[in-house]
């Protein structure tokens, strides 16, 4: 009989490789919200990956990047922390990118970091290149992270070999009994996901300099006096600069109208229910470099 096997595994990479995505292949619900902009995970949100031999706890973590703000200091703080506790990191390499300086200063710091913890290497996106690329690719990633790293290749999008990335991270892990009970998907509190999706949907789209700039705070959920089986989210979301707040509502609204309707969805399906999402933009100047405001903000 084969041992239960249980523990917490971290992706990492450089920002748009796929770690997001991987994660909610995983997990095979949408927990984890995927952008193509650096930065745009706040919170280590966690999903939890069920399997009859194994229980995997998925750590998101921000990217680690070189910090210019006191907001980018606390992240970076946040992902050192994480290193030093998880029991593997696998470190995401997009199929058709080449391996750069970025790479190389990731692998760096989680060595340095976390000189113990289990290193393995994750070709991402194999969908999008020729299977000589992906050959390529697997030489060009084991060189780089070293002969003891295994390097496994996946789609996440198409879904091949998540099952077997999934075997092998369980096959990395200690002995022990499951963490969270059978059936729960993530440990984040359900206003932390409402407010991840909401910050997500909001970004989609927007090409200047708002991923930074915006955070989401919900302000109260409430079932609905007339119709209890309703809910009702009151949501804020903050921006640095009025003209910032211009481009989140849209010419008569019709942005903000967009971006509640694409949120709403998504929150309705994770929490199984109908809600009526209350969406209010405020100017919260510099937010970013202020200490009092981070703290109020959840940083």
């Amino acid at each position: 009989m084969t041992e239960f096997r249980s523990g917490f595994v971290c992706f990492v990479g450089r920002p748009n490789t796929g770690k997001s995505t991987l994660t909610n292949a995983m997990v095979g619900q949408k927990i984890a919200i995927t952008s193509s902009r650096p930065q745009t995970t706040r919170h280590t949100i966690r999903g939890i990956v069920h399997r009859d031999h194994a229980q995997l706890i998925l750590v998101d973590t921000p990217g680690l990047h070189r910090p210019r703000t006191l907001l980018g200091q606390r992240l970076n703080d946040l992902v050192r922390d994480t290193y030093s506790e998880v029991d593997v990191i696998a470190l995401c390499i997009p199929a058709d990118e080449k391996i750069g300086p970025g790479d190389r200063w990731i692998v760096q710091q989680v060595k340095q970091m976390a000189p113990k913890t289990t290193l393995l290497g994750v070709v991402t996106k194999i969908d999008k290149v020729s299977r000589d690329q992906v050959a390529q690719q697997l030489v060009a990633v084991s060189q780089l992270l070293g002969p003891e790293a295994e390097v496994v290749p996946v789609s996440a999008v198409k879904g091949d070999q998540v099952e077997v990335l999934i075997d092998v991270v369980a096959s990395k892990m200690p002995e022990g009994p499951a963490f969270y009970p059978d059936g729960e998907l993530t440990d984040e509190p359900e206003e932390t996901l409402m407010a991840e999706l909401i910050r997500e949907a909001a970004l989609e789209g927007v090409r200047d300099e708002l991923p930074h700039s915006l955070a989401v705070v919900i302000e109260e959920v409430l079932p609905r006096e007339e119709n209890d089986e309703m809910l009702d989210v009151h949501a804020i979301l903050y921006v640095e600069r009025p003209s910032q707040k211009a481009i989140i509502i849209g010419k008569g609204g019709a942005r903000l109208k967009e971006v509640g309707t694409a949120a709403r969805k998504q929150i309705e399906r994770i929490l199984g229910t109908r809600i009526y999402l209350h969406l209010h933009v405020k100017v919260a100047k510099d937010w970013q470099r202020d200490p009092k405001q981070l703290r109020k903000l959840g940083f």
